[in-house]
């Protein structure tokens, strides 16, 4: 199966709160660094910015097991991290200023996912945890390490004043980022 495509059986997760404490939070003081290089700190104004935090992209060539299939929400990073891609002049057009993925990964293992799949948008690195930790937001664990589960977050002036959790299916939150952008312009 093509990691572009998300397969039809997969387990739906289910929305358990883990989430509900994230909207209205203030974005963490952090300087993380991104695949063009630099850093990024949310905190300072930068209009209204969309991360979609992901467990984690597989190499190329890499088989996706069956197991990893099996936990409700990993499976489809790929195909949301292309949605937002192929959507981005729209999200763009109504009121986005910036745009992340987000991902426990190192930043060089990112910079590969970026090039890959002609991101235009920059790639940051959490491989520490530190902002997963700082918002309380929920992991899984996969051979080992600790992968943050998927989530959406909107922000402005600091504030996170929208999430999407649990986000399913994955190829589809481009879309409804994009829905809410066009219900706060109505």
């Amino acid at each position: 199966m093509s990691h572009t495509t998300v397969p039809a059986n997969l387990p739906v997760p289910v929305d358990n709160g883990e989430c509900d404490h994230v909207t209205g939070s203030s974005f963490p003081p952090l300087d993380l660094p991104t695949t063009s290089g630099s850093t990024v700190n949310l905190v300072k104004p930068h209009g209204l910015t969309i991360i979609f935090c992901y467990p984690r992209t597989a190499a190329p060539g890499e088989i996706v097991p069956d197991e990893w299939n099996a936990i409700p929400g990993a499976r489809g990073c790929t195909p949301q991290a292309c949605s937002v891609r192929d959507l981005l002049s729209e999200l763009k057009a109504h009121g986005v200023e910036n745009v992340y993925g987000l991902s426990t990964q190192s930043t060089e293992y990112q910079q590969e996912v970026k090039e890959r799949l002609h991101l235009p948008y920059d790639l940051i690195s959490d491989d520490k945890l530190i902002f997963v930790r700082d918002l309380n937001l929920p992991t899984i664990e996969w051979k080992g390490d600790k992968l943050v589960k998927r989530i959406t977050l909107a922000v402005s002036e600091g504030k996170i004043i929208r999430t999407w959790y649990p986000v399913f299916p994955t190829d589809k939150n481009a879309e409804e980022v994009l829905k809410w952008l066009k219900n706060r312009e109505a």
